[in-house]
């Protein structure tokens, strides 16, 4: 489903954390790592193709996650020619996303990244919110920008939960640490 300038209906998720960290997925059998996202389909609204994509990607069913916000409007990127399929060319440009910040209500051991026979990631971790964007591939980065600074105004003070602090990570405050810096949480899927 293609709106009438090409682009291709989306949702993205980006989801925190009792600390305000990010969700961060890496892509079934490559080194690519980003955030939950997803089409829409047809009839579905933004929030119910939001709630869909969640329980496909990571596994998470809506009582596991509130809504702090989204994005007022569509964010839109183009895709470089040589990622589109050749059935699609000349007029599939990109994704336009509505974007969603959602706080994790329920625990970590609540992700299921096989909850579909057809999983989008193969790891996960926590990051810090201002994710480095050089980790993210070069087209979708003005979007990710563009998201996370329009979502930040949302956060939530960071909270602390005793006897529930599981999975986290040592990165500075200040964003400064790298990808490598935390850990990884892979959950094994088998090749087909």
């Amino acid at each position: 489903m293609l709106d009438r300038e090409g682009f291709r209906p989306n949702v993205g998720v980006i989801l925190l954390n009792h600390r305000n960290q990010v969700f961060w997925g890496k892509r079934i059998r490559t080194h690519s790592w980003q955030f939950p996202q997803g089409g829409i389909k047809y009839g579905e609204t933004p929030e119910q193709a939001m709630f869909r994509e969640l329980h496909e990607e990571v596994g998470l069913l809506p009582e596991h996650v509130r809504i702090v916000a989204r994005t007022r409007d569509w964010l839109r990127y183009e895709v470089p020619q040589h990622f589109i399929r050749k059935d699609a060319r000349g007029h599939y440009k990109g994704q336009k996303q509505i974007w969603f910040l959602l706080q994790l209500t329920g625990r970590d051991c609540d992700m299921n990244l096989r909850a579909t026979s057809h999983p989008e990631f193969d790891a996960w971790r926590w990051h810090d919110y201002w994710i480095p964007l050089e980790a993210v591939i070069d087209f979708k980065r003005g979007v990710y920008e563009t998201a996370l600074s329009e979502l930040s105004r949302f956060l939530p003070s960071p909270q602390s939960h005793p006897g529930r602090d599981v999975r986290t990570n040592d990165t500075p405050a200040d964003g400064t640490g790298s990808l490598a810096d935390v850990a990884v949480y892979s959950d094994p899927v088998k090749s087909d």
